[in-house]
């Protein structure tokens, strides 16, 4: 069984009946069979399926972020967003998929050779719950324009949302079964994966999870792309116009109440700007408010559960037990639900969780340094590079930290990390590998065959 639970009250909001191994394995041979047919159908077909679906999701976002800020507490404003989002992926594949799957000449000793790309058959995602809706569509859209299918292992507390996306495929007009949900919890995603129908897999989650996905997939000799955790450098350089920063960096902070993994969450400060920041950011995370995701003014809702909210707790304190400093919040709130407050941490160093962990949640990281040269060490010596952002009045030079010194696979300047259908998205070191969205996204899970005529 599966519920799903209100993050903001503690209430149970349904139960589901999880699918049994049988019924595992019925759903998984039918999207395979499915595929058979659906690799057959023509680019034109799957655009205007694709379009509907983005139609379809425009329609029902008030009432999709509705069901978001149910289940794991996203506040309304940004679930619409997101489905917003989601629409944008569909019409940006259903417009560019063939053009990005065109055969490609190649000038070599044949009279004919070109490299060609076809679908591999039924991949596998498994998604996380903070981005419940985007995260599954950011994978979805490019993976069945290009002709393959698809089944979806969703995060345990989201079922209401992954069966949603399976009934927008659906009423979109899309085949029975090149979409699919499976309802099992995390034990039983090996049997899955080692099925001989999927072919490869996605995941987005944490680095554990990737871990243990990618262990599995080798053995199986499968292809996987991996979007892991982060815990994204943020450098405030001396030049730089500290009051735009100081807004963008708490934005960064706050959206999704901090569940991000490309969430900012280290600020890495040179010092002769440090306190002026600190005083412009600090304003800016004071005035963040959280309460019931449903009302408009609220920055935040809760966290997706009660249970993530108090392990972020035990970050800030044993941070705190370390020697750092709590400069505003760091106090679990005595009220119903899972919430936390906007939190400062300062006077940080190697060996605090605030240091070198993922804070999953709305807790800011403020790091001195000396200068432009420690921060970029500072920033590179995490085991995490998903993304990082640099904030400077000297754009060509901010430019060049970001593209040649800083070890992330989203590198922004002036600006924060964001995922944008048209720009690769990825990570390396502990935050994997692979990446999603652009032509680089929609090829992963293709088989590049080189075609050579004599």
């Amino acid at each position: 069984m599966m519920k799903s639970v209100n993050p903001a009250t503690g209430e149970t909001l349904q139960v589901y009946e999880s699918h049994s191994e049988k019924g595992m394995e019925k759903i998984v041979n039918s999207v395979d069979k499915r595929w058979h047919q659906w690799r057959k159908t023509s680019f034109y077909q799957r655009s205007q399926m694709m379009q509907n679906l983005a139609s379809l999701l425009k329609s029902k976002k008030e009432e999709l972020a509705r069901l978001m800020a149910l289940e794991m507490g996203k506040v309304v404003r940004e679930g619409i967003s997101e489905i917003e989002k989601c629409a944008w992926v569909c019409d940006y594949y259903a417009g560019n998929a063939e053009s990005f799957l065109e055969n490609e000449t190649i000038v070599s000793d044949f009279s004919n050779s070109y490299v060609s790309f076809q679908p591999l058959g039924t991949i596998l995602a498994i998604m996380p719950w903070n981005f419940p809706f985007w995260q599954v569509f950011r994978f979805a859209a490019p993976t069945i324009m290009a002709g393959n299918t698809a089944v979806l292992k969703h995060a345990s507390n989201v079922p209401g949302c992954a069966l949603a996306i399976e009934d927008l495929f659906r009423e979109a007009g899309f085949p029975e079964n090149v979409f699919r949900t499976l309802l099992i919890g995390s034990s039983q995603v090996e049997k899955v994966i080692r099925h001989h129908a999927i072919k490869a897999v996605s995941l987005t989650g944490s680095t554990p999870a990737g871990k243990s996905v990618a262990s599995v997939a080798g053995s199986e000799l499968k292809k996987c792309v991996l979007e892991l955790g982060g815990s994204d450098p943020y450098l405030i350089l001396e030049d730089a116009d500290l009051t735009a920063a100081a807004k963008t960096c708490a934005a960064g902070r706050l959206l999704n109440a901090g569940q991000s993994c490309i969430g900012a969450k280290r600020f890495i400060v040179v010092e002769k700007v440090y306190y002026e920041f600190l005083e412009y950011f600090t304003h800016e995370m004071s005035i963040a408010t959280f309460g019931d995701p449903y009302e408009p003014e609220m920055t935040m809702g809760p966290l997706a559960r009660a249970d993530l909210r108090d392990d972020l707790h035990k970050q800030v304190t044993a941070s705190v037990k370390k020697g750092a400093e709590i400069i505003i919040g760091g106090e679990k709130p005595v009220r119903k639900g899972a919430f936390y407050p906007a939190t400062i941490l300062e006077n940080l160093a190697p060996g605090m969780p605030a240091y070198d962990e993922e804070l999953f949640g709305p807790v800011a990281s403020v790091i001195k340094v000396k200068n432009e040269k420690e921060a970029i060490r500072v920033a590179n010596e995490s085991v995490f590079g998903l993304g990082a952002a640099v904030f400077s009045q000297n754009v060509k030079r901010a430019q060049q930290i970001a593209e040649v010194q800083l070890e992330a696979g989203c590198c922004f300047v002036n600006d924060f990390v964001k995922s944008d259908p048209r720009l690769p998205f990825g990570g390396i070191k502990e935050s994997g590998f692979g990446r999603e969205l652009s032509s680089y996204g929609i090829r992963e899970f293709m088989n590049i065959k080189t075609v050579a005529v004599k």
